[in-house]
């Protein structure tokens, strides 16, 4: 069994790093109603800090991002959501991929 690398960077590197993917997806939200290029371009810079650092993005951020075209997926502007039979259904209005999440019941 192969274990994941860990990256060889300074754990202050590593923080800074983190602050700035979730900063730039907090940009990317307020620009998708006036500009979705720059959203794109934003969640683009955030996908490659994760790269360079070996830092994995957060899994409520990835929900945000299309699996298929890597776009920022805004619910009514970039994509349509819908519940369905304990099911959030996400539809990418770029490339039409279509991804369920199952919900939890309590």
């Amino acid at each position: 069994m192969e274990s994941r690398r860990r990256s060889t960077k300074p754990p202050e590197e590593l923080k800074i790093a983190k602050e700035r993917i979730t900063i730039l997806f907090g940009e990317a939200e307020k620009m998708v109603r006036n500009d979705k290029k720059l959203a794109n371009r934003y969640v683009e810079l955030a996908r490659k800090i994760g790269m360079r650092y070996n830092i994995s993005i957060p899994s409520y951020l990835r929900k945000l991002v299309c699996r298929k075209c890597k776009e920022y997926m805004y619910p009514g502007i970039t994509a349509k959501i819908s519940t369905k039979k304990g099911y959030l259904r996400k539809e990418c209005l770029q490339c039409g991929k279509v991804t369920k999440i199952r919900i939890k019941k309590k």
